[in-house]
């Protein structure tokens, strides 16, 4: 554990960031249990009805992600994710009020969920962007891996406490925790002194080259044009593609195929975080050991494997059954940390600063806006040729995303390239 004291605990404001995220991901991880679970078991929901669910989520990833982009380059950034904490802490208290009022249905959930993506789009670009400004680009490996090692705290300890708080309070009422932990996180991004480059932010303003769609153009073509940036989008859209694929059924999986309580479902899931406690801990020697490009390849090709698990849990009694999930989930989570540590810090380092809004919203439009169709598909799927049956070859598309990038530059890469950005 003495990589995690290190460095960047002595940088008053990557702490401030660091505690808000933090409380922010223990929030995020008892709802994003919490959401599925109030369509699932109070509302009845079927699997393309929370297909439907997973897709209106992410769709504002579609529709906003590129002007976002633009936007967050020419703005400070920590006010932008002010807004988005105190407008999600204000839309996610929707579902228990809508719950005590009488009114909840699937309607109100998907409302919920579309604005709540919506904010979500101006948080996730932000942060991505924001860190640099605080930390020096030498430093965003350490960032990324405390980042990450909050994350996986928040998995390890939040879904399994909202399994518990969901079986005792029900899943609408947990919500009312995510949307504390975002205001409780908006109160530590106050906190943050560092002063943002204003002077090139009003030159940008004021120039004719900040049109909107030229600006988006120039963002997306850049990614499009930088192989190295090229090949991990490609292969974050065909595993993220194949994740959601998986995603909106692996709950009726778990819930329905399987009977297990909520409390088991909780217990699976917290395996997230200890696999990605793991994930975090060993990403660097890691990749100091085999490279970065193999890094990538390999964690890909882990992760598809271990999906393969989840379909041999209904020859199980309930007890094996739960520890082989519990073991699934922990595999795969380690392995998607040390495939996200890397991809993000690669790609952060080879762009340069003005143009790191719109790389991360190109990245983000691209990725996320796969999700939507990856989830209606999911949820059909699901219902059409069965629930075992499209498990399967979700975990098969997630291999064939290493296989592609195998393919590419990147497995030659060794190690992050050095650049003269701060």
């Amino acid at each position: 554990m003495k990589w995690f004291y290190k460095g960047l605990w002595k940088h008053s404001d990557f702490k401030y960031l660091w505690a808000g995220q933090t409380i922010s991901m223990f929030g995020n991880q008892i709802s994003m249990l919490a959401l599925p679970l109030v369509a699932a078991l109070t509302l009845k929901a079927s699997a393309l009805q929370i297909g439907i669910l997973h897709a209106v989520e992410f769709l504002p990833f579609i529709l906003l992600s590129l002007f976002v982009g633009v936007w967050i380059d020419k703005k400070p950034k920590r006010p932008i994710l002010i807004v988005a904490d105190l407008s999600r802490a204000i839309i996610i208290l929707g579902v228990p009020i809508s719950m005590f009022l009488g009114m909840l249905n699937m309607e109100i959930l998907y409302i919920v969920a579309f604005f709540a993506g919506g904010f979500s789009v101006l948080a996730d670009i932000g942060q991505m962007s924001y860190l640099p400004v605080i930390i020096k680009r030498k430093d965003l490996i350490e960032g990324n891996s405390k980042l990450e090692f909050s994350n996986s705290a928040a998995d390890l300890t939040g879904q399994g406490i909202g399994g518990i708080l969901i079986q005792i309070f029900t899943a609408p009422f947990t919500l009312i925790i995510q949307s504390f932990s975002l205001i409780v996180s908006s109160i530590f991004l106050f906190r943050i002194k560092t002063k943002e480059n204003i002077i090139e932010l009003n030159d940008m303003k004021n120039t004719t080259e900040t049109r909107i769609l030229p600006m988006i153009k120039e963002g997306l073509t850049y990614v499009l044009n930088n192989k190295i940036v090229r090949a991990l989008l490609v292969s974050s859209i065909i595993f993220n593609f194949f994740t959601i694929l998986i995603d909106p059924i692996y709950i009726l999986y778990l819930s329905r195929t399987l009977s297990l309580e909520p409390i088991y479902i909780g217990l699976i899931f917290s395996m997230s975080g200890v696999g990605a406690l793991i994930g975090v801990a060993i990403t660097e020697p890691i990749t100091r050991k085999i490279g970065i490009g193999n890094s990538l390849i390999t964690s890909l090709l882990i992760a598809g494997i271990s999906s393969l698990l989840i379909p041999i849990a209904t020859l199980l009694p309930v007890v094996p059954a739960v520890l082989l999930l519990m073991l699934m989930q922990l595999v795969d989570a380690c392995m998607l940390i040390i495939y996200n540590i890397n991809q993000r810090t690669l790609r952060t380092v080879i762009t340069p600063d003005n143009m790191l809004g719109r790389m991360n919203a190109s990245i983000r439009f691209c990725v996320m806006g796969i999700v939507p169709i990856g989830a209606v598909l999911g949820g059909l799927s699901g219902d059409v040729i069965g629930v075992l049956e499209t498990l399967i070859i979700g975990a098969l598309g997630i291999i064939f995303s290493s296989i592609y990038i195998s393919s590419t530059k990147i497995r030659t890469i060794k190690e992050i390239p050095i650049t003269t950005n701060s």
